[in-house]
């Protein structure tokens, strides 16, 4: 699987769970879609064409298990997706000041770093 493709998919979405899910929670998920789209499951009057769409949906799904039910990948895909919604500045203590995208749009001006009390000014240009 490419870099882009690990990033651009949201795994969870796939295996119907949110991010706040255990690793119980993914797992149970992860198998009830199995059992559901894997191809040795499916009857025989099943139309090709949906055979087919029910095939890719279980390689999906085995794909996000893969990705959300490893604990280093799914830390690694967890950065990426918070990176992807925030702008992150590093503090010189280590920590990070971390914006929400959302929260740039609206006028705020000071924003604390994570792990130090140190706090700086941001300035929305025009």
């Amino acid at each position: 699987m490419t870099t882009a493709n690990f990033f651009q998919k949201d795994w969870y979405e796939i295996l119907g769970a949110h991010p706040s899910d255990s690793q119980q929670e993914l797992k149970q998920n992860y198998q009830k879609l199995v059992l559901l789209y894997h191809p040795d499951k499916q009857s025989a009057d099943v139309p090709a064409g949906e055979l087919e769409e029910r095939v890719q949906r279980f390689i999906e799904v085995d794909q996000a298990w893969k990705i959300l039910g490893n604990e280093e990948t799914k830390r690694e895909y967890d950065l990426q997706r918070r990176a992807d919604e925030c702008y992150i500045y590093d503090c010189r203590c280590g920590g990070e000041f971390i914006l929400a995208k959302e929260e740039a749009e609206e006028n705020i001006s000071v924003i604390c770093c994570n792990t130090c009390s140190l706090s700086i000014e941001i300035l929305k240009r025009s």
